[in-house]
């Protein structure tokens, strides 16, 4: 069972294979990054903000190559907040403007206001380069659950990176 830690070469082998599966893991994020035009293309819902239409825990596929349609009132659009790396998933409820200096008023389906209080100190409206993601193309129900508890219990994150490293340095080939 231990025996890949007696052989470097197998050892080795097996530290390859995991730097191999990480990179190809890297590497379909940044396609799908690419493919979708948005630095995000699979969030995940971390609250009932948008109950009923999107649950927590969902995992929503996005879409950001609506190149030449505008951004309209009651679309489901991500974004993120200034100086803040969390998506926030909400519906375009006001636009004022049109084009690319469109100014948009988000706020979540179950919510009582807008997302005002959401938004950087200063800022009132989304604008275009604020949104990471315009159209929900998909979604799996609570498979972000994992993520979500991950992000809730770091010390979970330990325990499967500990778990996913003996599997590799434990399998046999």
């Amino acid at each position: 069972m231990l025996s890949a830690l007696g052989n470097p070469r197998q050892a080795a082998a097996q530290l390859m294979n995991f730097g191999l599966i990480l990179s190809t893991a890297f590497m379909m994020w940044k396609g799908l990054s690419v493919i979708s035009d948005s630095p995000s293309p699979i969030v995940v819902v971390l609250s009932g903000s948008m109950e009923p239409a999107f649950q927590r825990g969902d995992l929503l596929l996005l879409w950001n190559r609506n190149l030449f349609a505008e951004t309209s009132v009651g679309e489901v659009v991500v974004y993120n907040v200034r100086d803040k790396d969390i998506p926030i998933v909400h519906r375009v409820i006001s636009k004022f403007g049109t084009g690319p200096t469109a100014k948009l008023l988000t706020k979540g389906d179950n919510n009582d206001s807008d997302d005002t209080k959401l938004y950087a100190p200063g800022q009132n409206y989304l604008v275009r380069e604020d949104i990471i993601g315009r159209s929900v193309v998909g979604y799996m129900p609570f498979v972000g659950y994992v993520t979500i508890m991950l992000s809730e219990h770091p010390w979970m994150k330990t325990v499967m990176l500990g778990i996913m490293g003996l599997v590799v340095v434990l399998q046999r080939e």
